[in-house]
């Protein structure tokens, strides 16, 4: 248990039995009234975002989250391998609670993984990570009123814009929260 006084970016809070993580907060002491705490709560599962206000001061159940770095090792059906780099035990981790992530995963590569009782609750990535354009068209240079930008998959098989200078075998780095290209590695 905490107070909603101890509330931080990240926090996760058991509120009626699901898990919900603390995306932003601001306490707030009108000029008149109780103060209170307006937050926005991320569903841990589902990804769905609610706007939540607590009177300052309430007492709200926080969930234990233990964050262990991992390495994904390999796909299995609807199943992706995880290994945990301390005691090398193998997480099954299914497709819908990878998400995203997904995009961007190598093998072998380095993430952190959430886990509340045991449960994954997602997979945290680096920010951006250096993937190959295995497949895109050769740009061509032309008119156009906009920047020149061409489709390119990248070794994961997910499909990224990247600039008309970018060719086949090139390495580049991507934002893995957002999927824009950031630069050539």
């Amino acid at each position: 248990m905490a107070t909603t006084n101890d509330l931080k970016n990240g926090t996760v809070l058991n509120l009626e039995g699901q898990l919900w993580s603390v995306v932003e907060f601001q306490h707030v002491k009108p000029g008149k009234g109780p103060a209170f705490v307006r937050t926005k709560l991320k569903n841990v599962l589902s990804g769905k975002t609610v706007d939540k206000t607590f009177n300052a001061g309430l007492k709200v159940e926080t969930a234990n989250v233990d964050r262990r770095d991992m390495q994904y090792l390999y796909k299995d059906g609807d199943s992706f391998v995880f290994m945990d780099a301390s005691d090398y035990e193998q997480i099954f981790v299914p497709e819908a609670t990878v998400g995203d992530a997904a995009n961007f995963l190598l093998e072998n590569q380095a993430v952190i993984m959430a886990l509340h009782e045991g449960n994954p609750l997602y997979v945290e990535l680096p920010a951006s990570v250096v993937l190959e354009v295995t497949y895109t068209e050769p740009g061509l240079q032309g008119d156009r009123s906009n920047a020149g930008t061409k489709p390119a998959t990248i070794e994961t098989g997910y499909e990224i814009q990247v600039p008309l200078f970018i060719e086949q075998g090139t390495k580049v780095k991507v934002d893995t929260r957002t999927g824009d290209y950031l630069g050539r590695a």
